[in-house]
């Protein structure tokens, strides 16, 4: 499941060695409750193709995304701007079901779909002006397993691990000043894949 240097039992596993918190806590859904939030997102939010512009050029993606919060948080990444829908009753109880393992609190979330292995994300790092400097971002995954990686900026030291159905991801700290992190693509992967990231827009 995870790389050799990680493969001791644990509740949870600490990804990195340094200058960064990223924690691991696997599967916090049973497969009958990932399944059912699976199928409930897949059809209960309005997924559009996600755009950015990149070289000045305006590119729009087979991956699509959505974006829910407290409020009509507007969010800026890629040189485009989205504002938050309301949340649905299947985002709030994976928010207050994260909310009790993680300890920590959100107001919003980036959601996207993968439909398959040929659609990734490159390396970047979640540091945009809206998010709370150093706030908590978790990352539930429902769907087909996909391999996640961390790369340090400086010293090139990577990190990776396998995101199962139902699992929880939280990464903190430093993490994004510190370290980059890709979902790579993949011939492997030939099942669709929803990632939800929970995060803290700064709100004064």
């Amino acid at each position: 499941m995870i790389d050799d240097l990680f493969a001791e039992q644990s509740d949870t596993i600490a990804l990195l060695p340094y200058d960064g918190d990223v924690v691991y806590f696997g599967s916090i859904l049973n497969a009958l409750e990932a399944d059912h939030y699976f199928q409930a997102l897949r059809h209960e939010i309005d997924w559009q193709p996600d755009q950015a512009v990149i070289f000045g050029k305006h590119i729009v993606t087979k991956r699509k995304v959505a974006w829910h919060a407290d409020q009509p948080y507007q969010y800026t990444y890629s040189k485009t701007t989205k504002t938050a829908q309301p949340w649905t009753p299947s985002l709030l109880a994976l928010k207050a079901l994260i909310e009790r393992h993680s300890g920590e609190y959100f107001n919003s979330c980036l959601l996207n779909l993968y439909h398959d292995g040929s659609e990734g994300m490159s390396w970047h790092s979640d540091a945009e002006k809206e998010l709370v400097e150093q706030g908590a971002i978790a990352s539930l995954s429902l769907g087909c397993e996909r391999k996640f990686s961390f790369k340090h900026k400086q010293s090139k030291e990577t990190r990776s691990v396998i995101l199962e159905h139902g699992s929880l991801l939280i990464m903190k700290g430093q993490t994004q000043q510190h370290w980059l992190h890709q979902l790579p693509t993949t011939k492997k992967a030939t099942q669709a894949r929803i990632n939800l990231t929970f995060r803290r827009i700064k709100t004064a």
